[in-house]
């Protein structure tokens, strides 16, 4: 089997063409169901790598086995491949944060045993320190994602094939205002957004050379097509707001299940192709299929998908980004805490929506070397802190909080400061440190 997930992704034959007024309310319905925060999930790309030599790429055929015998593994999150080979877990929506890392940690230590008997290990940087973007996925939807994206320069091949992440999803949030209403969240995300960047910064280097950026793979997001890849306005409300960006972004490609290539128009946005009906009337399915090609650092999908982290190094360095964020979120005091720290961070960040404007391009590129980020991490950090314990998060869990706490936020640093050389070292987890 290769790589590639097998599966059918063209429009349903039967399918009725969807109209504006249609496209809207669905846009507005399924993408922020409101409800008291209960649920949280987490999704972990994994860059693959020799366990003896991490600079070497992997070959196709090695990655295609080890991907086979991962597929033959049972496992409680859904596994896929990202375009390079990366290896993504996606967790079930759990009901509390000990469930869902109860069930990840799970599912790490099988692939990882599976992997180790290919001489494979998955590595957690935000970007592969040293392979250039090399796309194994032949798929035709990232054949027409490569070519859309080719359009903006060489940040979408790089995006596709070398960067990996930890992203945390939430409930919307309640319909009511307060902490934990969903246009609160939304905006909170758009803010807290920037300090988590620069907290879990983790990939100062690209094909063996330092960028100059704590995270080079938020520095990629920003470089892609704008269109897709900015946040909606954040001043309108977030179902407005969201509808709005959704059906005024250009298409990316029209699916075709006939097992032909892909078309790429250029400039045909969502809106205009339901009214001009060509080259064929989108559906229901376009419409969810396009959700999935747009990249903003918060997207809604019925939850919101926070998507602007750097994968973690170590075991259970994911565990931080997920208790951290999910703490901020859920916890009805940390939330309210946290909202006063972040909000003067939008004067920092001007008009222009993330990434970027001047604050999430400071995150990416000084980390918690700025002040001004390194004493909102401060507050964050010690808000998740005190309120790990009330979400029922094990000792597990609270002592890898304090210890990034005391490692990086107390010191004003990130991960990104501990990685010195693109060298690798023999035997070990990526550039040394």
């Amino acid at each position: 089997m290769p790589l590639d997930t097998p599966g059918a992704h063209g429009p349903a034959v039967e399918a009725e063409p969807l109209d504006e007024d249609e496209a809207q309310d669905r846009l507005r319905g399924i993408c922020f169901k409101t409800g008291p925060p209960r649920t949280v999930g987490v999704e972990l790309e994994w860059l693959i790598h020799d366990r003896e030599r991490p600079e070497a790429a992997v070959s196709h055929e090695r990655l295609t086995a080890a991907a086979d015998a991962v597929r033959a593994t049972p496992l409680d999150s859904a596994l896929t491949f990202e375009p390079g080979g990366q290896l993504e877990l996606s967790s079930r929506p759990a009901g509390s944060l000990t469930a869902c890392v109860d069930a990840v940690s799970a599912d790490m230590a099988a692939v990882r045993t599976v992997l180790a008997r290919s001489g494979l290990e998955p590595v957690g940087l935000g970007v592969d320190p040293w392979q250039p973007p090399r796309r194994l996925l032949q798929e035709p939807r990232y054949a027409a994602m490569e070519a859309a994206l080719d359009r903006s320069g060489d940040s979408g091949r790089a995006m596709m094939c070398t960067s990996a992440s930890v992203q945390v999803c939430v409930d919307a949030g309640a319909e009511e205002p307060g902490p934990l209403g969903f246009g609160r969240r939304w905006q909170l995300g758009h803010l807290l957004g920037a300090v988590l960047v620069a907290a879990f910064a983790n990939s100062p280097f690209r094909q063996g050379v330092r960028t100059g950026w704590r995270s080079t793979r938020q520095a990629l997001w920003a470089d892609l097509d704008p269109a897709r890849s900015l946040a909606p306005p954040v001043r309108r409300s977030p179902r407005d707001a969201w509808a709005g960006y959704v059906l005024d972004t250009p298409v990316m490609c029209i699916r075709s299940d006939d097992g032909s290539p892909w078309a790429v128009p250029e400039g045909l946005t969502f809106r205009n192709w339901i009214r001009s009906g060509g080259p064929r009337p989108p559906v229901r399915a376009d419409l969810d299929y396009h959700v999935t090609t747009l990249f903003p650092p918060v997207r809604p999908r019925g939850h919101l998908e926070l998507r602007m982290i750097d994968a973690q190094s170590g075991a259970d360095g994911w565990l931080v980004p997920l208790a951290v964020t999910t703490a901020l979120f859920d916890d009805p005091e940390a939330a309210e805490t946290v909202y006063r720290t972040v909000k003067p961070l939008a004067e920092t960040a001007g008009p222009s929506p993330a990434p970027r404007n001047p604050l999430w391009t400071t995150a990416a590129r000084d980390g918690l070397a700025d002040p001004e980020l390194a004493a909102a991490a401060a507050v964050c950090f010690a808000a998740a802190s005190r309120a790990l314990p009330g979400l029922g998060a094990s000792s597990r869990v609270q002592d890898a909080v304090a210890a990034f706490t005391d490692r990086y936020v107390a010191r004003g640093r990130c991960p990104a400061d501990d990685l010195t050389d693109p060298t690798p070292v023999r035997h070990g987890r990526g550039p040394a440190r």
